[in-house]
């Protein structure tokens, strides 16, 4: 993390609010991104994203070390995403059909995030952190709340999981939740 980036923690921290301010301008497209890699909705994504802003001002006081800033934000706001996970919205590959999108790269990548989808919860969470998101190992276990060596069992298994999705994907109903062991 910047030396410019810590200063700013540690100023909200002590209850600067346009400091905060800064640190958020300077978070935001990361924010919504991972927002958006969850819950596929730009609504829903920059809805996740307020309340993290949100929670992170009421809470930015209990940060305790600076340079945990963008684990402890992510933390927030995977939270804000989980709790309302049954709000999101999410297109299966039948409806981009439906309105006749024919581009192979898109059904690709389509069948790619809907493999990625299908996945537990600890699963998803590390393959976007450390893939879509490129999040140290070390970070991802301080989001995730395990060892590092339990995150690189999740994307292991994850992997394992999607190679055999993908491979196999074409034959099975996309509707279908499918979870690795």
């Amino acid at each position: 993390m910047k030396d410019d980036t810590i200063r700013l923690v540690k100023k909200a921290i002590k209850g600067s609010k346009s400091a905060y301010g800064e640190l958020v301008a300077e978070y935001q497209v990361y924010l919504y991104k991972t927002a958006f890699l969850y819950v596929k909705n730009e609504a829903d994504s920059l809805d996740a994203v307020q309340e993290c802003v949100t929670r992170g001002l009421l809470g930015i006081g209990k940060l305790r070390e600076a340079k945990y800033f963008k684990t402890w934000i992510t933390r927030i706001l995977l939270n804000c995403i989980w709790q309302d996970k049954k709000k999101a919205q999410t297109v299966s590959l039948d409806e981009y059909k439906e309105q006749k999108v024919e581009n192979y790269l898109i059904e690709e990548k389509i069948d790619l995030y809907d493999a990625i989808d299908s996945l537990k919860d600890e699963y998803k969470t590390a393959v976007i952190l450390f893939y879509f998101q490129e999040l140290k190992i070390k970070d991802i276990a301080q989001i995730m709340e395990m060892s590092e060596g339990n995150v690189k069992v999740c994307l292991y298994r994850a992997k394992k999981h999607l190679r055999k999705l993908l491979e196999n994907g074409s034959g099975e109903n996309k509707e279908e939740k499918y979870y690795a062991k």
